[in-house]
């Protein structure tokens, strides 16, 4: 049975991200990810001014006659919340923690794909996958997509994303649009990423925190790392301290954005203390001109 007060915040995030939903990015799903995807319908002999991309050898090769794919548009899609919930989303400077911003976005997102009759599913990774969701539709479904998100507890601490796209590739026979909510606050997952975005339209989501970027000037603190539990004694009057920690931060960004880009990852960067609308419309703006 889930507690009374858990199912008001669960109806309090649905009414508040059904009104970003239906009042502010209205339409703005649908336009970018509807007609987007294509799938096999036939083959047929090639005739001159087809697309020589679209030869399909195979048949070629056995009948010995050229022949072509003829795809048709996909009517539903289907959408993949992969959600890192390892112990550094367990922080935030502002008004909220930086995985109580990812719940919210997620759950915008699968309110979005619910309203236009696509389906959602859900992964929850640390390091190691800990829940997985099987897309489907419906109201109750997109409840329970939201509860997840917003109260599950996981046991793990680190964040293994190759690990998270592989299970993505092992469950998802058909292509999928696939939001990676992450602070991408790991290594080594360039490669995961490039083989997950030639099978699915993968979008990476880089939460942050502003603290992340900026230490304030309080003297001699212990900082401690969520994930490794490992702590050192920061001296934050020093200049040279705070100016050496916002470098780090700045390459460490410049990397993740870096690794996107040469994956064809696209990016949604949103953070603790501005609104997430503003940043989704950007995304869908972006994506429109694209598809143009």
């Amino acid at each position: 049975m889930i507690p009374t007060e858990v199912m008001q915040q669960i109806r309090r995030i649905q009414i508040r991200t059904s009104h970003v939903v239906n009042d502010i990015l209205a339409g703005q799903y649908e336009s970018v990810f509807k007609g987007q995807g294509m799938e096999f319908k036939e083959v047929r002999e090639y005739v001159p001014g087809d697309d020589i991309r679209m030869i399909d050898y195979n048949v070629t090769a056995r009948t010995g006659t050229p022949h072509i794919k003829l795809l048709a548009e996909e009517r539903e899609l289907t959408v993949m919340l992969v959600v890192d919930a390892s112990a550094s989303g367990r922080f935030g400077s502002v008004d909220r923690f930086k995985n109580e911003l990812a719940a919210e976005l997620c759950a915008v997102l699968a309110v979005s794909a619910i309203k236009n009759h696509d389906k959602v599913g859900l992964i929850i990774f640390t390091d190691e996958v800990e829940l997985y969701v099987p897309p489907s539709k419906g109201r109750r479904h997109v409840l329970r997509v939201i509860r997840e998100v917003l109260y599950f507890e996981p046991k793990g601490r680190g964040t293994d994303i190759p690990g998270a796209l592989h299970f993505l590739n092992g469950v998802t026979k058909r292509r999928s649009v696939t939001f990676l909510v992450s602070d991408f606050m790991a290594d080594d997952y360039e490669n995961a990423l490039r083989v997950a975005s030639k099978r699915h339209d993968v979008i990476g989501v880089a939460v942050s925190d502003p603290r992340e970027f900026a230490l304030p000037d309080v003297g001699l603190v212990w900082v401690r790392d969520a994930e490794t539990g490992r702590e050192v004694l920061m001296d934050t009057a020093d200049k040279s301290v705070r100016e050496a920690y916002a470098k780090k931060a700045i390459h460490r960004n410049r990397k993740r954005d870096e690794t996107l880009r040469r994956t064809r990852v696209d990016a949604i960067h949103v953070t603790t203390d501005k609104p997430y609308v503003d940043e989704l419309f950007r995304f869908f703006r972006m994506r429109e001109r694209r598809y143009a």
